[in-house]
C-alpha cells in the first residue's frame, strides 16, 4: 500500500512539473495575442491570424487597443452617479472628455480628463432623451435632446448660452425640430442640425443661430432621408449626412445640393471628420442588423474622404464617436460604456496597460 502511495505522488509530481509555465522566451511563452510560431499564417498575416472561415478586415486592421470602461475604472465619479446608456461623447482642446449619458438620476453631461478622472458635470433633469454631443470651433459644447426636440449650447463649464427649439413641441418650421440627432459646423461657423427621427431633413443656421435653410424629405431617392442620424462637415464645407435607414452616406454642398452618395459602407450610426479631413464612421452591415443587434455588431472604419475607400477597420459596438487631438478615439456605446481606442505601438498587446497610459 505504501509503495502504491509513493507511486501516486510521483505521478502527480511529474504531471505538475510537466504543466508548469515555461520561463519567458522559451517554448509557448509568446505574449498573449500573438500568433504561435508554428501555426498557419492565414489569409492576411499582417492582420494576425485570419482563419479560413473569416474575412480579413476591410482596408487593413486598425492597430488600436481599447479601454472598455473609460470614466468608470477607476471609479472617480460622485457616489450614485452611473452612465446608463451612453449616447454621445466629445473632447475639447485640452483633451478633456465630455460624456452624454441617459441615466436621468444625476447630471447627464459628465466631464473627465483624458485618463478618465471625473472633473465636473451638469444637466440633471434637463434632457428628455440625450442624443448628440459636439464641440464647436470656439470650444463651446452643444447637445441635441431628441426627446425634447431641442438643441443646447453650453460653455465648457456648463453655463447655458443658447437654446434652439421649444421644449416638448415637435415641428418642422424654422423654429422647431422633431427629434434632432446631431450637429456640425462649416468654416464660416454656420450650424447644421440633422433632424432626425421625426423629421427627415438637415437644418442650417448662421453663427448667431438664425435660420437659413433646410433640405430633405422622407424617402429613399437621392437627396431624401430615412433617419438622418449623424452629420459632419469637411474643410471644403461639404456636408456628410448619415442616412441611416437607407444604408448610405449622402454628401451635399453647403446649400443642400447633392454631390455624392456612398452606399458601400452600410448603416452608419456615427461619423466624425477631423480638422485634417480624416474621416471615421461607426457602421453596421445594414439597418436590419443595426436595429436587431442594438448597435452591438458595429465596425469602426477609417475612410478616404475623397473616394470613400475603406482604409482600415476594427470591430466596435457604438452609437456616436469623436476623435481627440491626440488621435485617441472615443466611442459612446448604448451598452453603457465609453470605449477609448488608442493607437497601439505594441499591438497586439494592450498599450494602455503595457505603457501605463
Amino acid at each position: 500500500m505504501r509503495n502504491m502511495s509513493l507511486l501516486a505522488i510521483a505521478v502527480l509530481t511529474t504531471g505538475l512539473v510537466a504543466q508548469a509555465p515555461q520561463p519567458a522566451g522559451q517554448g509557448s511563452a509568446a505574449p498573449l495575442g500573438t500568433p504561435g510560431p508554428n501555426l498557419p499564417k492565414g489569409k492576411a498575416p499582417e492582420q494576425g491570424y485570419v482563419p479560413a472561415g473569416w474575412h480579413p478586415h476591410a482596408g487593413s486592421l486598425l492597430k488600436y487597443s481599447v479601454q472598455i470602461r473609460f470614466g468608470e475604472e477607476p471609479e472617480t465619479m460622485p457616489e450614485g452617479m452611473t452612465f446608463g446608456r451612453v449616447s454621445a461623447v466629445t473632447t475639447d482642446a485640452q483633451n478633456n472628455v465630455y460624456v452624454f449619458k441617459r441615466d436621468p438620476k444625476t447630471d447627464q453631461i459628465v466631464v473627465f480628463d483624458s485618463q478618465g478622472t471625473y472633473l465636473r458635470s451638469w444637466g440633471k433633469g434637463m434632457f428628455a432623451r440625450p442624443h448628440g454631443l459636439r464641440m464647436d470651433h470656439e470650444g463651446n459644447i452643444w447637445a441635441t435632446d431628441d426627446g425634447g426636440h431641442q438643441v443646447f449650447k453650453f460653455t465648457r463649464e456648463g453655463r447655458l448660452l443658447q437654446t434652439l427649439g421649444t421644449k416638448g413641441v415637435p415641428g418642422s418650421d424654422a423654429t422647431t425640430f422633431n427629434r434632432p440627432t446631431d450637429l456640425a459646423w462649416d468654416s464660416k461657423g454656420n450650424l447644421y442640425v440633422s433632424d432626425g427621427y421625426g423629421n427627415t431633413r438637415v437644418v442650417k443656421f448662421d453663427k448667431a443661430g438664425n435660420y437659413l435653410t433646410a433640405w430633405g424629405t422622407s424617402g429613399d431617392r437621392p437627396g431624401q432621408f430615412r433617419v438622418p442620424h449623424s452629420i459632419g462637415v469637411d474643410s471644403k464645407d461639404r456636408v456628410y449626412v448619415s442616412d441611416r435607414e437607407n444604408n448610405r452616406i449622402q454628401i451635399f454642398d453647403a446649400n443642400g445640393k447633392l454631390l455624392k452618395l456612398w452606399d458601400h459602407l452600410g448603416c452608419t450610426q456615427g461619423l466624425f471628420i477631423t480638422p485634417k479631413d480624416e474621416m471615421w464612421v461607426l457602421t453596421h452591415r445594414n439597418n436590419s442588423e443595426n436595429i436587431t443587434y442594438d448597435t452591438l455588431a458595429g465596425q469602426l472604419m477609417k475612410i478616404d474622404i475623397e473616394s470613400g475607400k475603406i482604409l482600415g477597420a476594427l470591430e466596435s459596438p457604438g452609437h456616436m464617436m469623436t476623435v481627440a487631438q491626440t488621435g485617441d478615439i472615443y466611442v459612446a456605446s448604448l451598452t453603457g460604456n465609453v470605449f477609448k481606442w488608442q493607437p497601439d505601438p505594441v499591438w497586439p498587446r494592450r498599450a494602455h496597460e503595457v505603457l501605463g497610459r
